[in-house]
């Protein structure tokens, strides 16, 4: 069976595993999910990445960043994705969403790879807006 939307897939594994309190969670590797999950790692949401391979198929590895405490919470708190495969958002270098005033990022697909919406407002490009991350 295909998968429609591979980017959304990922974040849901990413969320779910966050909610259960794994540290490693394992998916499908893509060169477009490892973009999005370097920026993760840049941005502070997980704690690393790495590519496995396998005689099958090629696997990413993340592992979660949680809150110091007693119980463990997420670093990620929500993940919306905005341009979907049926209906895709773009954003001009004048329209780049804010996240909750900042404290959030946007990741956008450009012409110049995969940059956050503080990166494209300083690059003055704009692009398709994959998700918000909180």
């Amino acid at each position: 069976m295909s998968m429609t939307d591979p980017i959304a897939d990922l974040f849901v594994r990413i969320k779910n595993a966050g909610g259960r309190g794994h540290d490693l969670v394992k998916m499908p590797a893509s060169r477009v999910k490892g973009e999005i999950l370097k920026i993760f790692k840049k941005e502070g949401f997980i704690k690393d990445y790495q590519p496995i391979t396998t005689e099958t198929h090629p696997t990413l590895q993340v592992a979660l960043r949680y809150v110091p405490g007693r119980q463990k919470q997420s670093f990620i708190t929500g993940i919306k994705r905005i341009s979907k495969p049926g209906c895709r958002v773009y954003a001009g270098k004048n329209e780049i969403p804010k996240v909750m005033n900042g404290l959030g990022v946007a990741i956008l697909t450009t012409d110049q790879g995969l940059l956050t919406d503080e990166e494209c407002r300083a690059k003055q490009v704009g692009g398709e807006v994959l998700c918000h991350v909180w």
